[in-house]
């Protein structure tokens, strides 16, 4: 007699079943205050749903690692707090079979939802990378190159300071939020000739009210090739105005907290 062919664990075929299934997640929610569209943890789980209850495949979080940072404070006083969770994801079928998927989630809040924040994130992009979703959302590596600011004057070289990266070591993971505004095109620097008046106090009220708004850092202002000056009040009306092309293309963070 023939030796019996082997079966197949089932998760891979529900797999499949799911991608097949699920389609295409679109960005159908819009931003009212600045009419970008996005799409949700809550879109991939409606289109999911589906999919996975008719290929019989489940999903169980485990968080393998976790780390917590304040960065910063908002004018208000409210403390920024950055937490990374390592988190692997196991999909299983209905025979007992699985495959598992480790990915880094990371969130940038001002209150008790950063964890949160950070599983819905981890879980969003470990299904559309698992179930290839198809997505304009996701940046290629390639499309970006991020920015090493010189450590300031007076500062230890053994020190770390949050948005900084010191040369020899592994890159710091950002918010996303931070990565998005890193992938922005770097505003010309002002030109020979132009004015170098410091900026007013209306200007620097106008900068104020934008970082409440997205929850940029003085560091990140900074630490902009377009910005020479140490201290935001010390601007010039050309950096002002660069600064707030940049700031007209960052979301704020109420956005994060509400969607995300």
């Amino acid at each position: 007699m023939g030796e019996v062919a082997q079966k197949a664990p089932a998760i891979y075929g529900a797999i499949a079943g799911v991608i097949a299934d699920v389609g295409a997640v679109g960005k159908d929610k819009v931003n009212k205050q600045q009419g970008f569209k996005f799409r949700s943890v809550d879109d991939v789980y409606n289109a999911l749903h589906p999919a996975l209850a008719k290929n019989k495949v489940f999903i169980v979080p485990e968080i393998l690692e976790q780390t917590r940072e304040v960065v910063g404070e908002t004018r208000n006083g409210a403390k920024m707090t950055l937490v990374i969770c390592t988190i692997k994801y196991t999909f299983f079928a209905e025979d007992g079979s699985y495959i598992e998927s480790i990915i880094i989630g990371e969130a940038l809040d001002t209150g008790d939802k950063a964890t949160n924040k950070a599983m819905a994130i981890a879980y969003k992009y470990a299904c559309f990378q698992v179930f290839c979703i198809p997505t304009e959302e996701m940046t290629d590596p390639d499309a970006e190159s991020p920015e090493v600011p010189a450590p300031e004057s007076g500062k230890k070289s053994g020190g770390s300071t949050p948005g900084k990266q010191q040369a020899g070591t592994k890159k710091q993971t950002e918010p996303k939020q931070r990565q998005e505004e890193k992938a922005e095109p770097e505003p010309p620097p002002a030109t020979e000739g132009a004015t170098t008046d410091r900026i007013t106090e209306a200007m620097l009220n106008t900068i104020r009210a934008e970082q409440k708004r997205t929850g940029v850092t003085d560091q990140v202002i900074l630490a902009r090739k377009s910005v020479k000056a140490k201290k935001i009040e010390e601007m010039t009306v050309e950096e002002f105005k660069a600064i707030m092309e940049i700031f007209k293309r960052t979301p704020d963070l109420k956005r994060e907290e509400d969607n995300e």
